[in-house]
């Protein structure tokens, strides 16, 4: 993760394709060539035609770049984007699209396990195909509400090391058992609902696994936004115009800097990473879920939807 910027460029949706209840997937196409590479891990950004920008896992095999999948769960619930791409005919639409990035890095392992629940398998299958390239024993374990609403159970592999569990039939499993069987070579992956994330957060905890967890996260319950949103007042310099600006105590950075510079944002809670902006000068305080511990000591980027900064003086390559 660099911070770096990236342009949009345009695809064309080639298909769209319901994968389970609930869930469709787009196959994006390049207008010749060969897409961009990627890792296990990446997402797009994609402008939909509304305007809005929202972020997808790439769900498709990293090593045929003929094409990018993405698969989108509807939430009604949701800010209106999972809504826009299931009531909209897009095949054969241009989309711009931004990418690849990734904030969720496939490490190099002995071995893993993955654990995904609902839409959280989307990032999990290019994992689970660098594994296999690799020869690296993994397990997965595939949690959903109902067997209807699992996408892509047909895109894993049978055996005793890959689990679909359905927990309106068997109820939710045990998380401490599960993390209780983790070796110590074993780097846990996980994906799915932020409960789901927290349960299994502590219970690698509790188990002493806590180093060996990654996650990512597709939504939040606001607490960052919340945490970041006072605090202590700092001034805060754009580089690029240089405007400068005062953050007071009760407001957040993002609402001060955003009339006054291009930055771009989705989910204004931490956990997207539309909005990492390159730190110049100045120690960031970190509020985001995406950061690892070496990246927020380094504070050379940071989420300025739900940042602020430890001193008095913060400089952004905004």
């Amino acid at each position: 993760m660099t911070g770096e910027e990236q342009d949009f460029f345009e695809v064309t949706v080639r298909q769209a394709r319901l994968e389970a209840d609930g869930v469709i997937s787009l196959e994006l196409v390049p207008d010749s060539g060969l897409l961009p590479a990627y890792e296990p891990g990446s997402h797009l950004d994609i402008e939909l035609p509304s305007g809005v920008v929202r972020q997808y896992s790439l769900c498709s095999p990293p090593a045929d770049l003929s094409f990018y999948r993405i698969a989108v769960l509807r939430e009604p619930e949701g800010r209106g984007g999972s809504a826009e791409i299931h009531e909209t005919m897009l095949v054969g639409k241009r989309l711009r699209i931004r990418g690849p990035r990734n904030h969720f890095q496939l490490e190099p392992s002995p071995r893993y396990l993955f654990i995904a629940g609902g839409i959280g398998i989307t990032p999990m299958l290019a994992m689970v195909i660098r594994a296999e390239r690799e020869k690296s024993p993994y397990e997965v374990v595939y949690v959903g509400r109902h067997l209807e609403s699992m996408a892509f159970r047909d895109k894993l592999a049978t055996g005793p090391h890959v689990k679909v569990l359905v927990s309106s039939a068997t109820g939710r499993p045990d998380l401490d058992e599960l993390v209780g069987s983790v070796t110590d070579d074993t780097l846990v992956y996980a994906c799915g609902p932020d409960a789901m994330l927290k349960d299994l957060e502590a219970a690698c905890e509790r188990a002493g696994r806590a180093g060996q967890l990654r996650t990512e996260r597709f939504a939040s319950d606001g607490a960052a936004a919340a945490e970041s949103a006072s605090g202590g007042a700092f001034e805060v310099e754009l580089r690029r115009s240089g405007t400068v600006l005062t953050v007071g105590a009760d407001q957040g950075l993002l609402e001060v800097i955003e009339p006054h510079c291009d930055v771009m944002t989705s989910c204004e809670d931490g956990y997207c990473g539309t909005c990492e902006t390159a730190v110049l000068e100045g120690t960031p305080e970190h509020h985001d879920t995406i950061l690892n511990e070496r990246e927020r000591e380094a504070g050379k980027t940071m989420m300025v939807c739900v940042g602020r900064s430890k001193g008095p003086r913060l400089v952004l390559d905004l």
